[in-house]
């Protein structure tokens, strides 16, 4: 390995992965109501044994203002971390900001090693490990005033009026079975949000979303690329969304996409370059 290559990784796995950063996001329109609703939107946290410093970041985030919290799943980093997840959840909803949570795999399966070669020549590899204790952390979670989605759909009043929501499980999951439209369709039309939640943005998934008459769809999973190169951006997004949606806001037909980088990385591939670690706030407006 040349020098500047040991120089890379050195930088990717000591500094950049634990590099937190709070990205802002104007979605002029998305509102079918007048006024402003902020979504915090964060994803991946893949919480393991020694990562106070993202529970710290996730501390910070709610000092921030905000509306509803939503955590598009992988929240889990390790065994036995449902209790700590659910307490680094609680400062978001602490003051009563309801929030919305889908599952990742990774919320129902612990890592195992994985080359980081194979998310580049075969995306989409799906391993599964230790089985969590997933509704341990899901019963925390709904008594901070968290809803987890679960091929469901439910209503969530915010500042801004009634949010229609449909929540999907994870496409990523080997056999997942996409519900049928009319489980996740919004049946709140006067809402000032149709709001569509999935963990990995795989194409099948977007489009239900859009059939399901959602507006905005939240999803996360592809870390971002995790390595995304000066010029080209993500080398991989481990499932079939195009390469050039693997980050941050973009369109699928009608609807508005925005995929979060996430904050955490399998405990297998330690490493971010290119793609820091971040939690996005969404300002969405509607009529004025």
């Amino acid at each position: 390995m040349t020098a500047a290559g040991a120089a890379c990784v050195a930088y990717g796995v000591v500094l950049e992965r634990r590099w937190y950063r709070l990205r802002h996001l104007a979605i002029p329109g998305a509102l079918r109501t007048p006024g402003e609703l902020t979504i915090l939107h964060i994803s991946d946290i893949h919480l393991s044994p020694g990562q106070d410093h993202r529970a710290a970041f996730l501390a910070e985030l709610a000092g921030e203002h905000y509306d509803l919290v939503v955590a598009t799943g992988d929240l889990l980093g390790d065994v036995g971390m449902e209790d700590a997840t659910v307490g680094a959840m609680a400062p978001l909803t602490a003051d009563g900001t309801p929030g919305l949570v889908v599952l990742g795999s990774n919320d129902l399966f612990g890592p195992t090693p994985k080359s980081p070669l194979l998310y580049f020549t075969s995306p989409g590899t799906r391993r599964y490990g230790h089985r969590h204790d997933t509704e341990r952390m899901l019963r925390g979670l709904a008594a901070l005033g968290y809803r987890t989605l679960r091929n469901d759909r439910t209503t969530v009043e915010t500042a801004a009026g009634t949010v229609a929501v449909g929540g999907i499980d994870d496409p990523h999951l080997d056999p997942t079975r996409l519900p049928g439209r009319e489980r996740i369709a919004v049946d709140a039309p006067d809402a000032a949000l149709h709001l569509g939640l999935v963990h990995a943005p795989y194409r099948a998934a977007l489009d239900l979303m859009v059939d399901a008459g959602h507006d905005l769809v939240l999803a996360g999973h592809t870390h971002g690329g995790q390595v995304r190169l000066p010029g080209i951006g993500a080398l991989t997004a481990n499932c079939d969304l195009p390469l050039d949606q693997a980050r941050g806001l973009s369109r699928w037909g009608p609807s508005a996409l925005h995929v979060s980088p996430g904050l955490g990385h399998s405990p297998y591939a330690p490493f971010r370059f290119a793609c820091r670690p971040e939690a996005t706030l969404l300002h969405l407006a509607g009529a004025s």
